[in-house]
């Protein structure tokens, strides 16, 4: 099952769990991973990252659109849908905004996730798991 990740994880996991000098083969596996198909992430996410101009921002920049995966077409139909429904539904503007900026992922405040992407083969509800469960359910 593919998986797509957040900003947050990248960051927590660069400063807290998985330092580059501490832990490179963290960052080896999230290669290997995403060359099976296992995980992405979404060129939003890579912007984001750039702007720490730091080791972070080198290591996204070399992943390129195999990993952090451009919008498409259906992307833009999510949005339109996401969009449509958030508009029949009374949410404050500052939710409406929340949901709108990266219509890819739901993200869970202060916390790593991973969150399956509709587009990576599954049209089945977001599932959230924690970057520790989808580690163990990958082989190496």
């Amino acid at each position: 099952m593919p998986y797509v990740l957040d900003t947050n994880v990248f960051i927590e996991a660069k400063d807290h769990y998985y330092m580059f000098d501490v832990c490179p083969g963290f960052w080896e596996w999230l290669a290997i991973q995403n060359k099976k198909g296992v995980v992405y992430s979404v060129r939003a996410v890579n912007d984001e990252l750039q702007k720490g101009s730091d080791r972070l921002a080198e290591w996204a920049d070399k992943r390129g659109d195999e990993f952090f995966l451009p919008p498409d077409g259906s992307t833009a139909r999510a949005l339109a849908t996401v969009a449509a429904k958030i508009g029949r539904i009374d949410y404050r503007e500052s939710a409406v905004n929340g949901f709108l900026v990266l219509p890819q992922t739901r993200v869970l405040p202060a916390s790593p996730n991973i969150t399956r992407h509709p587009r990576a083969r599954s049209s089945q509800a977001t599932a959230f798991q924690s970057m520790l469960d989808v580690s163990q359910g990958c082989q190496r």
